[in-house]
């Protein structure tokens, strides 16, 4: 399998679950919809007032970034490796098409910019750090670790996190001051 073939199949399965995320979200899942969760209007009217405690928030944080990271990388040492990694995209993709749909169906044109400024900054580091990782499994063994790879991962996720801790929160509470 060549480099282009691969970059192919990596968007085609994340583009398929994000399709079937909103296929499922749309005619599948009407509870989705009734549902409580950052889109409720409760939720939406107490976030400005919550008092989000870094140490806490950063410890919790960490567990839901690194723990399918990890998990990522564990089996992707594996024989499954492109059949776990096909996976993955395919449910960050359902996951993501999921959140679109009830985000437009509860707020409209406000949901869409609240999911954009709820992933906004720290999505951008996250998925450059995990693109690496997806990109040197699905490719293995044509290409080998190494500390340059471990110095950006290592810096994308701290980078990552660090904007979901201290820059998201204050992005977000600006804008659902606004809705």
């Amino acid at each position: 399998m060549n480099i282009h073939q691969s970059k192919t199949q990596i968007v085609i399965f994340c583009v398929a679950g994000f399709f079937g995320g909103i296929l499922y979200a749309n005619f599948i899942s009407n509870q989705i919809f009734n549902t409580s969760g950052i889109f409720s209007e409760y939720f939406l009217s107490q976030y400005p007032s919550i008092e989000i405690i870094s140490k806490e928030y950063i410890c919790y944080v960490l567990r839901i970034r690194l723990t399918p990271l990890i998990f990522l990388f564990l089996l992707g040492q594996t024989k499954i490796r492109k059949t776990m990694i096909s996976l993955f995209l395919f449910w960050i993709g359902f996951s993501g098409g999921i959140l679109i749909v009830t985000s437009i169906f509860r707020l409209g044109m406000k949901g869409i910019m609240l999911f954009v400024i709820g992933t906004m900054p720290q999505f951008l580091f996250y998925v450059l750090g995990y693109a690496l990782v997806i990109w040197y499994l699905y490719i293995y063994p044509m290409s080998k670790w190494n500390y340059s790879k471990t110095v950006f991962l290592f810096s994308m996720i701290v980078l990552g996190v660090i904007m979901e801790v201290y820059v998201n929160p204050i992005l977000m509470k600006m804008f659902v001051r606004t809705i």
